[in-house]
C-alpha cells in the first residue's frame, strides 16, 4: 500500500488473520450487542450437538473436541441476532417510512430486533402494529384475488431452516406457482447448474475428513477469513502438516497469507502465525478460466512428455467413468499460451508450476467461492474445475474432490428440500402422493427474472422469507422503484432492513424467531435442521428466551399465511407446526434421501446425505462424468479501450452478505468507511491517480442510463493489474440487472467492465 499520503480511515494492518485481533473484535461485538452474562453461555452452545447452528456460514462442524465451535464472524452473527436492542411499535410511530429511507443499511439493522407484526399505513406513512390473525386474513384475501398464481413471487434467504423452506415451497406449490427466487440464484447457482451436468450432483463431494488425507489444496476465488472463517482452522491444520495450498485470487487476502488460530495456545502466547498459501497467484478479475486452461494445457504437455509407463493423466478412470475427453483435450491443445497469459494476467511458468504440483499429488481438493461463480461464464468456470479434477480421478477417493464454499448456513439445504424454480418431475409426483394436490410443473422465476417481472408490472405480490432481496440484486435503483409497484409485500425477518421501506399497496413485516431462541409449539420446544456445505444434516435448537412474546417461528408464520390463503387446502398446516417431526415426515416422503429423518437427526452430529460421485456413480444423462470444453479464454465482454478495468464486488470483514456489522475491514486496513475502491498502483499511475484521490466509477456496458458511482476514494492495494474492487452492495449500482451468466442466471457481480476517473468537481 502506498505511503505517499495519509488517508482518513486507511491504515496499514500487519497482523495475521485471526489471533488477538479476532478475540478483540469478538469481545467488542459482545460488549455492544449482548448482555455480558448471557453472551458467553450463548456462544458456548454455538455449533454444539445440544445447541444451535451458527446463523453465519455453512462450513461444517468439526468433531466436538473443543469447547469453542465459533469464529469471530460467527460470534458477530450470533450477537447481531441475540442483541439486547429492540425495534418496538413506538419506534415505527416516531419514524415515517420516508424518513427511514434516508438511514444507512447499517443503521437500520443496528436498531435491533423486531418485536411485533406490523402493517404499513399509507395515510400516516408509518408501520403500525397488527394482530397476527388479522394480518394473515388480509394477506389471504389479496392472494385469492390474484387471478394468476405466477404473479406471486416467493423469495428465500439461505438462513431459513429445512422445515421452514419445505413448508414455504409446499405453500407456494399448492397456491400454484414455482416462482422461487432465492439467494443461491445470486451466488452459487453456477454450481447448482454446472456440477450436475459434469458429475451428476450440484454439491461438493468432500468431507472434513478428506482435508486430513489430501496431498494438495487449490483455493480459487474466495476469502475464507471473512466469508467462511471456520474453514481457517481446517486450512491452518493442513498447512501445518505440510500440505501445499495453492491460491488463485486477484487480491492479496490476509487470511490466505497467514493465520493465527485463537485456539492454538502457543501461537497466541508467542504472537506467531502460520503461513497458509504455499503459492499465491494474483489472477486478473475474470481470468480464472484462462488460468485453469493454462494449468490444464501444462498437464497435457506433461503427459505428452511422459513415457508410455508414466502418464500423468488417469486414463483408466477417464475410459471407465467419463465422456468427452477427446473434444476437451483438443480445445485445450488449440488454446495459445499468449492468449492464456494475457487473459489470466499470469505467466506460463507459474501455471506450469501449478500443473507439476497437481500431477505430483495423489489426492487433490479444489475449493472455490463466488470469485468463480459470479461471472458471465460462471457455470463454465465451475465445469473447468471439474475437468481438472477428472483428469486424475480426483473423485471417489480419500482426500480428493470438489468443494464449493456455500454462503449462508442452510442455503444448500433450502435447495435440497425444494426451493427451486426448476422442479424435478419425480419430486412433484411424490409431493402429490404425500399431500393430495397436483403441484405445477412449469418452470418459475429465479431472482433476476422475478425482479424483471416486478419491474414490468407482471408480478403483483412478493413474499420474502428472510433476506434483503432488492439490496442484494444488481442495479438497486431500478429494483427499489420496481418493488414499490407491488400490490403486496410480506417480509419475514428478525431485523429491519431497506426492503421493508419499499412499500407497495399493502406491506407487512413479520418478526420471527432467530436460531438462538427457544421455539415453543403445541408439543413442546422444537428443533429445526440445516444442511452444511458438505451435505451433513443436523439439528439446531435455540436456547435463549425470544426477543419478544409476539414473535413466531418461520414455520408458524408460513403455516398461518397458508391456512388463511388456502381455505380448501389439502394440507393440515396448523397440525404440521404443532410438532416439527410431522414436517420432517413430509420431507422424508417427498425426498427419499431423508430416510428415517427424525431418528437420524437425534444422533449427535446428524447424518450425511448421499453423494453418488463419492462412490464414482454419476447421475448424469449418460451415466458418466462429462468433460466440458470452455470456448476461448475470456469470461466476459472484451474492449479495445485499454482504459477499461474489471471490477469485482467484495465483502468487508465486518459484513455477512448484505448484513453490515460495522464499518471496518480490518484485514484490508480500512476503518470506519466503505466508500473506497481498491486499485493496483500501476493502474493508478496510468490514470494519473494517487492513493487517496476521489474518483467517479462508471460501468462500460450498454444500459438505458449510465451506471455511475461517485465520490469513492482510491486505496492502493495488492490487486492484480487491470482489476479493481469495491464493496457490495454499494457497488451493485454498477451492475446491470441483465448482466448475467446466461446458463445459470447468476449476476456477474465479479466481472464488471468499468472506467475510473478523477472526480469532476
Amino acid at each position: 500500500m502506498s505511503e505517499k499520503r495519509e488517508v482518513p480511515g486507511i491504515q496499514r494492518y500487519d497482523s495475521p488473520a485471526g489471533g488477538w485481533g479476532a478475540l478483540k473484535a469478538t469481545a467488542e461485538a459482545v460488549r455492544t450487542q449482548m448482555d455480558a452474562i448471557i453472551a458467553p453461555i450463548t456462544l458456548i452452545h454455538t455449533n454444539q450437538p445440544d445447541g444451535f447452528d451458527c446463523p453465519g456460514c455453512a462450513w461444517p462442524d468439526k468433531e466436538h473436541k473443543s469447547t469453542f465451535q465459533f469464529c469471530e464472524n460467527g460470534a458477530k452473527a450470533v450477537t447481531w441476532e441475540a442483541t439486547k436492542k429492540r425495534v418496538a411499535p413506538e419506534f415505527f410511530a416516531s419514524h415515517t417510512v420516508s424518513s427511514l429511507r434516508e438511514w444507512s443499511d447499517y443503521d437500520l439493522e443496528n436498531e435491533g430486533r423486531l418485536t411485533h407484526p406490523m402493517a404499513y399505513d399509507a395515510a400516516s406513512d408509518t408501520y403500525q402494529p397488527i394482530e397476527w390473525e388479522a394480518a394473515f386474513a388480509r394477506i389471504g384475501e389479496v392472494l385469492r384475488q390474484i387471478e394468476d398464481p405466477d404473479e406471486v413471487e416467493f423469495y428465500t434467504s439461505g438462513r431459513a431452516s429445512n422445515e421452514a423452506a419445505f413448508l414455504y415451497q409446499l405453500f407456494a406449490r399448492e397456491y400454484g406457482t414455482n416462482n422461487f427466487p432465492d439467494c443461491s440464484n445470486m451466488c452459487h447457482e453456477a454450481t447448482s447448474v454446472g456440477l450436475p451436468m459434469s458429475i451428476g450432483i450440484g454439491k461438493g463431494t468432500v468431507s472434513l475428513d478428506d482435508f486430513e488425507h489430501c496431498d494438495l489444496i487449490i483455493a480459487m476465488g474466495h476469502n475464507p477469513g471473512t466469508n467462511h472463517p471456520r474453514m481457517m482452522g481446517t486450512l491452518h491444520h493442513a498447512a501445518r502438516r505440510g500440505v501445499p495450498i495453492i491460491v488463485f485470487n486477484p487480491l492479496k487476502e490476509r487470511a490466505l497469507e497467514r493465520f493465527a488460530d485463537p485456539q492454538e495456545a502457543l501461537e497466541m502466547i508467542t504472537f506467531s502465525s502460520t503461513d497458509i498459501a504455499s503459492s499465491y497467484y494474483q489472477v486478473k478479475v475474470g481470468g480464472d478460466a484462462a488460468a485453469l486452461k493454462g494449468v490444464l494445457k501444462a498437464i497435457l504437455d506433461l503427459d505428452d512428455a511422459a513415457n508410455a509407463d508414466g502418464s500423468v493423466i488417469d486414463y483408466d478412470f477417464i475410459r471407465e467413468h467419463t465422456n468427452g475427453f477427446d473434444a476437451f483435450a483438443e480445445d485445450i491443445r488449440a488454446t495459445a499460451w499468449d492468449d492464456i497469459e494475457q487473459a489470466s494476467g499470469l505467466p506460463r511458468t507459474g501455471l506450469e508450476a501449478v500443473a507439476k504440483a497437481y500431477v505430483k499429488s495423489n489426492a487433490t481438493i479444489v475449493t472455490y467461492g463466488m470469485g468463480i461463480t459470479q461471472h458471465n461464464k460462471g457455470t463454465a468456470n465451475v465445469q473447468q474445475i471439474a475437468n481438472l479434477l477428472l483428469l486424475r480421478g480426483n473423485f471417489g477417493k480419500p482426500g480428493a474432490g470438489i468443494c464449493p464454499l456455500r454462503g449462508h448456513s442452510n442455503v444448500q439445504g433450502n435447495r435440497t428440500v425444494g426451493i427451486t424454480e426448476k422442479p424435478a418431475a419425480d419430486m412433484l409426483e411424490r409431493m402429490e402422493k404425500a399431500y393430495g394436490f397436483k403441484p405445477p410443473s412449469h418452470h418459475g422465476h429465479d431472482a433476476v427474472k422475478t425482479m424483471q417481472s416486478i419491474a414490468a408490472g407482471q408480478s403483483k405480490a412478493l413474499f420474502c422469507l428472510g433476506g434483503n432481496f432488492a439490496v442484494a440484486l444488481p442495479d438497486p435503483q431500478a429494483c427499489f422503484a420496481a418493488m414499490r409497484k407491488l400490490d403486496l409485500t410480506v417480509h419475514i425477518n428478525t431485523k429491519l432492513n431497506r426492503n421493508h421501506l419499499l412499500v407497495g399497496k399493502a406491506s407487512f413485516i413479520f418478526p420471527c424467531l432467530g436460531r438462538t431462541e427457544v421455539d415453543m409449539q403445541a408439543s413442546g420446544p422444537q428443533s429445526v435442521t440445516v444442511e452444511d456445505s458438505m451435505s451433513m444434516v443436523h439439528a439446531s435448537r435455540g436456547r435463549l428466551t425470544p426477543a419478544s412474546p409476539y414473535l413466531r417461528s418461520e414455520p408458524a408464520i408460513i403455516a398461518g399465511i397458508a391456512d388463511a390463503a388456502l381455505p380448501d387446502s389439502a394440507v393440515d398446516w396448523l397440525g404440521l407446526i404443532a410438532d416439527y417431526d410431522r414436517i420432517r415426515d413430509g420431507i422424508e416422503a417427498v425426498y427419499p434421501d431423508f430416510r428415517e429423518f427424525n431418528a437420524r437427526i437425534r444422533v449427535p452430529g446428524g447424518f450425511r446425505l448421499p453423494l453418488p460421485p463419492t462412490e464414482r456413480k454419476w447421475t448424469t444423462a449418460s451415466g458418466k462424468a462429462e468433460f466440458f470444453p470452455f470456448t476461448g479464454v475470456h469470461e466476459g465482454p472484451q474492449f479495445k479501450d485499454h482504459d477499461v478495468l474489471t471490477l469485482a464486488t467484495l465483502r468487508s470483514h465486518d459484513q455477512y452478505n448484505t448484513t453490515i456489522y460495522g464499518l471496518d475491514d480490518r484485514y484490508r486496513g480500512v476503518f470506519g468507511r466503505r466508500d473506497v475502491i481498491f486499485m493496483n498502483e500501476d493502474d493508478m499511475a496510468m490514470r494519473c491517480l494517487e492513493h487517496g484521490d476521489v474518483v467517479d466509477i462508471e460501468a462500460i456496458l450498454p444500459t438505458p442510463e449510465p451506471l455511475r458511482l461517485s465520490g469513492f476514494t482510491v486505496v492502493a492495494y495488492k490487486i492484480a493489474r487491470g482489476s479493481v474492487g469495491a464493496y457490495y452492495p454499494e457497488a451493485n449500482v454498477l451492475v446491470p440487472l441483465d448482466y448475467i451468466d446466461p446458463v445459470s442466471g447468476t449476476p456477474s457481480y465479479k466481472s464488471v467492465p468499468v472506467k475510473v476517473r478523477a472526480m469532476q468537481r
